[in-house]
């Protein structure tokens, strides 16, 4: 029998919008950090949500659907005047949806009190990206959390472009505070003009891993797989076959996998498997974070 106390469940936190995804199959829990963080709390680590929600029966229900996915809701804050966010969500022949989102919401109010900042100190991870930084109010708590983060914290932008909000300061100051960024395929070239690295460069996924001196930067490839790269070197895999309900949250499953796979140090092939896998099985199932199955999501454990 092992000597060895058992290893603490890295805490995964998802710091901006939450809100409700309003599906042609009904309502389903939704924003990117959220999703994030319960994926994370599936895959065997500790998710919490740093967010803000209307003082309504939909803000109540976010609150009782995280916990109920074992995700942590202390950093989620009351906005008496504005409503608990939602989006209207299109889906296309393949499943690929586009997004209504309502403005403004509980969300773009949020601010980093002393209680936030004590979660961002205790954050392993910490996930962000660009759509809760529309308002000037969440761009600031955003930066505040990230400056009160431990040195050795992941610092995660996985960008998340939603049209018409694209702000290039954003963008510019996201890439600045992380040391991981992940972002799609129809992403890459925004990112990379608004960083300032030429059309023609060889490489833009590792011009900027170069550039903002990251550890880690991902590219997801819908059905062609994904690219990871690293300044050791990279790995690239094909994707994984899937019958696609929706492709909603399939990115943010992604995310979540690659975040908590390098918190357990997981081999960077093993890490871009499982995360291939994970979206994979998302896409099949409708809704942003749908139950995943015991194998996969243990495959993430202490022991693997």
């Amino acid at each position: 029998m092992s000597s060895e106390p058992p290893r603490r469940a890295p805490l995964c936190v998802g710091i901006g919008e939450v809100l409700w995804d309003c599906l042609p199959a009904g309502r389903r829990l939704g924003g990117a950090p959220a999703n994030v963080a319960a994926h994370a709390a599936q895959l065997g680590a500790r998710g919490a949500v740093v967010s803000a929600v209307g003082d309504d029966a939909d803000g109540r229900e976010v609150r009782a659907e995280l916990r109920a996915r074992g995700v942590e809701t202390a950093g989620i804050r009351t906005v008496p005047d504005l409503p608990t966010g939602q989006v209207d969500v299109a889906l296309d022949a393949a499943g690929v949806p586009v997004y209504t989102i309502r403005a403004p919401a509980a969300w773009d109010a949020l601010e980093c009190d002393a209680a936030i900042e004590a979660i961002a100190g205790a954050a392993d991870a910490a996930i962000y990206g660009t759509l809760a930084q529309r308002d000037p109010r969440s761009r600031d708590a955003i930066r505040a959390f990230l400056r009160a983060v431990r040195p050795g914290c992941l610092r995660v932008f996985d960008v998340n472009i939603r049209p018409p909000f694209l702000a290039a300061e954003a963008v510019r100051e996201g890439l600045v505070q992380a040391n991981v960024l992940k972002l799609n395929e129809s992403e890459l070239p925004a990112v990379r003009d608004i960083a300032g690295i030429g059309a023609h460069a060889p490489d833009p996924l590792r011009a900027l891993l170069d550039r903002f001196e990251l550890r880690v930067a991902v590219c997801t490839l819908g059905a062609r797989g994904s690219r990871i790269v690293t300044p050791e070197g990279e790995s690239r895999q094909p994707g994984v076959p899937a019958t696609i309900v929706d492709t909603v949250g399939a990115g943010d499953a992604f995310t979540a996998a690659v975040t908590v796979g390098l918190l357990r140090g997981l081999p960077l092939d093993r890490i871009q498997d499982l995360a291939n896998r994970v979206a994979a099985f998302v896409c099949s199932q409708a809704g942003a974070v749908p139950r995943l199955p015991r194998p996969l999501a243990e495959a993430f454990g202490p022991e693997s």
